[in-house]
C-alpha cells in the first residue's frame, strides 16, 4: 500500500475541513447509557455546515492518504460510500458495513484504541470519533481525523463532505449528500399524520432506555412532525431510562425496537409484557424493528431508517 507523500498536506486538508465548522459550536450532550450495543457511537457535537470543505493539496491521487485506518463504524460506512473503501487498510472490531469492510484487518477497539496496534499498521491517516490518543499518533508522525457523533443532519453531511475533501473525493461525497437529501424528502414526503398527531417510543434497550427529540435520533422522528413521549420524563437529559407504567399510560400509537440485534427484542417479546398488550402500538401491530447499528450511526445508511420510519407511518394510516 503506498504511503502518503506530504503529511503537511494531508494537514492542510483536515484543518482546513475542521475550519468550516468553527463558526458554530454544539455543545456535548449525555451519552446514552452502554446498554444497547457497543456499536454504538455516544452523541456528541460536531461542526455544525454543510459546506463542501475547501482544500490547498494537489489533487494528484499520492496527496491524499492511501493506508486509512478507521476505529468509527459511522466513517468506515462513509468512506466506502464515496469511492475511498480502497484506500483503507484496517477499521474496528465494529465496523460490519459493508461486507467488504469484513475483508480487511478488524480486530482494533475504537473504545480502548492501542497506539502500538495502530502504528504497526503504518497508516497515513487514523479516523476516530474520540480524541483520547489523537497526540499520541501525531507525536509519530501520524495524522487523525476525529468524527465526533453527529448533533445534526447538518453535521452528518460535514463530516461525509470533510472525508471526501481528505480523501481525494470531493464529488463523490457531494453526490452522495445530494441524494441522501433527496431520499430523505421523498420518505418524509410520503407519510402524513392523521389530524390527531402520532406519538412513538424509541426504545435502546429492554430497560426501557430512550431518546428525547433533542438527540439525532430524535431528530429522525422529529421531520415527521411525530411526538416523542420520552420528551416529559427526565427534563434535562436527553437520554432518559422510561418504566413500563410511564409507557403503558402514554399509550405510544408507534414503538420502535432499536435492540433487535443486541438483546433480541421483537415485536412479540413486546407484545407479551405484562400490560403491553393494550398499548395502540401492540394492539395495532404498529411495534417496527429497527437494525440496532443503523438506528445507532450517523451515516449514509440513515436513509433507510428514516425510510422505515415513513413506512410504518404511512401502515398506521391505512389501518386507522
Amino acid at each position: 500500500m503506498k504511503r502518503f507523500t506530504s503529511l503537511a498536506a494531508l494537514a492542510a486538508i483536515l484543518l482546513t475541513a475542521a475550519a468550516c465548522g468553527d463558526d458554530t459550536s454544539s455543545s456535548a450532550t449525555t451519552a446514552a447509557p452502554d446498554t444497547t450495543s457497543a456499536a454504538s457511537e455516544t452523541t456528541t457535537a460536531a461542526p455544525d455546515t454543510t459546506a463542501a470543505p475547501e482544500t490547498t493539496a494537489a489533487t494528484d491521487a499520492g496527496e491524499y492518504p492511501q493506508a486509512i485506518v478507521s476505529l468509527s463504524p459511522t466513517a468506515t460506512e462513509m468512506l466506502f460510500a464515496i469511492g475511498a473503501g480502497s484506500q483503507v487498510i484496517a477499521v474496528d472490531e465494529y465496523s460490519t458495513y459493508p461486507a467488504e469492510a469484513l475483508d480487511l484487518p478488524h480486530d482494533l477497539s475504537g473504545f480502548e484504541p492501542n497506539v502500538e496496534a495502530i502504528a504497526a499498521l503504518e497508516p497515513d491517516l487514523v479516523i476516530m470519533q474520540d480524541p483520547m490518543i489523537q497526540a499520541q499518533l501525531e507525536d509519530l508522525g501520524i495524522a487523525v481525523w476525529i468524527g465526533a457523533a453527529a448533533a445534526s443532519f447538518d453535521d452528518m453531511y460535514a463530516q461525509i463532505e470533510q472525508l471526501g475533501a481528505a480523501t481525494g473525493h470531493v464529488g463523490e461525497a457531494a453526490e452522495l449528500v445530494g441524494q441522501m437529501q433527496t431520499d430523505i424528502a421523498a420518505a418524509v414526503a410520503a407519510a402524513t399524520l392523521p389530524p390527531e398527531g402520532l406519538n412513538y417510543y424509541h426504545e435502546l434497550d429492554p430497560t426501557f432506555f430512550s431518546v428525547t427529540s433533542e438527540t439525532f435520533i430524535g431528530q429522525v422522528y422529529g421531520l415527521f412532525g411525530l411526538t416523542n413521549i420520552a420528551d416529559t420524563a427526565e427534563p434535562g437529559n436527553p437520554y432518559p431510562q422510561l418504566n413500563a407504567e410511564f409507557i403503558v399510560q402514554a399509550d405510544p400509537d408507534l414503538i420502535f425496537l432499536a435492540d433487535t440485534t443486541c438483546c433480541g427484542e421483537t415485536p412479540e417479546t413486546v407484545g407479551a409484557r405484562d400490560g403491553w398488550d393494550g398499548i395502540a402500538a401492540v394492539a395495532n401491530g404498529a411495534v417496527v424493528t429497527i437494525d440496532d447499528d443503523i438506528a445507532s450511526r450517523w451515516g449514509p445508511r440513515i436513509v433507510d431508517f428514516i425510510e422505515a420510519v415513513s413506512a410504518a407511518i404511512q401502515a398506521v394510516a391505512v389501518n386507522a
